[in-house]
């Protein structure tokens, strides 16, 4: 794996009426999934669990949440860098709220993409994924 790599675990976050969070860090303007870097010797879960905790005063079990996989996009944040990221699926009915960098929340509805500018993952594969769950086949 490169230097230009950035390892995080993210979730695709859904409340009881199917929609999905997602998050905008301070000084930024793309929205994407909450979630965060995976530091070194930690299991993609436990970043998760650590950064939903740090992020959206959110406590989750770990054993709750539903690996996706593992998909990569440009990050929207750091110019010529890749974001690797361990995505996982969790359904949530507690409210959370904006903490650590996170200026802002947003739920939206997963069909569309909720007039905000999306960072390129959540564009482009994270967002399409959850639809295409929703869809009868």
């Amino acid at each position: 794996m490169s230097h230009s790599t950035i390892r995080i675990a993210a979730a695709v976050l859904i409340d009881k009426d199917g929609q999905t969070l997602l998050v905008r860090k301070r000084g930024t303007q793309a929205f994407m999934q909450p979630g965060g870097k995976i530091d070194a010797g930690e299991q993609p879960v436990e970043a998760l669990a650590r950064e939903l905790y740090e992020e959206l005063n959110l406590r989750i079990d770990p054993a709750d949440a539903v690996y996706l996989g593992q998909f990569s996009a440009p990050a929207a944040n750091e110019p010529g860098f890749t974001v690797q990221a361990e995505m996982f699926q969790l359904h949530i009915g507690v409210a959370v709220t904006p903490a650590a960098e996170i200026e802002e929340i947003r739920w939206i509805d997963p069909m569309g993409d909720g007039g905000v500018h999306l960072a390129p993952l959540s564009r482009d594969q994270i967002l399409p994924l959850y639809r295409a769950s929703l869809t009868p086949a």
